[in-house]
């Protein structure tokens, strides 16, 4: 019987340069490597879709670059866009959005005033660049606190147990590894 493969409940478009311009670490980072900004940006957002559930489309400006096709990657379970020539991020996000906006949850990450009208428009909601980097954040901070409480309990049965249970445990992890 194979996997079985929830859709996801929910998708979130990333304007890559957006982002990494409006995220202070991530903007400083691009002065000394555009290519490690992005690394840590596509880093950054698999972490949070694997805490998430949420599916992770990041879309970067490639529309300047001459007699470029565009090109679809995936980077640690992130779907990751680069636009063909003459084509913006915006532009692709829009025609994405005009064939699924009505039909998923769909949010945009952008700061960009213009586009948040056009996503707002094509059924889509937004989120700014900061209210995403709070959003994440936050889910690190919740997902800290869970680890604590997980740890607490398995300290607390393991106190339980008497030493030769213990020992026993301990054998049978030996032979797994």
């Amino acid at each position: 019987m194979g996997k079985i493969h929830k859709k996801p409940r929910e998708y979130l478009f990333v304007d890559g340069y957006n982002i990494i311009n409006s995220w202070e670490k991530l903007k400083e980072l691009s002065k000394l490597s555009l290519e490690v900004a992005r690394e840590e940006l596509i880093e950054i957002m698999s972490e949070y879709q694997i805490y998430s559930g949420i599916k992770i489309i990041i879309v970067f400006d490639a529309h300047l670059v001459k007699g470029n096709s565009g090109t679809i990657d995936n980077v640690k379970g992130v779907k990751i866009v680069y636009t063909k020539e003459n084509e913006t991020a915006d532009q692709y996000i829009e025609k994405i959005l005009d064939d699924i906006g009505r039909v998923k949850r769909v949010r945009v990450a952008t700061s960009d005033w213009m586009e948040q009208q056009i996503i707002l428009g094509r059924g889509g909601t937004r989120i700014s660049a900061r209210e995403l980097e709070l959003e994440i954040l936050d889910q690190k901070r919740t997902m800290r606190r869970k680890r604590k409480r997980e740890d607490l309990k398995g300290e607390i049965l393991m106190g339980r147990l008497d030493e030769e249970t213990l020992r026993k445990l301990d054998m049978w992890k030996e032979n797994q590894e």
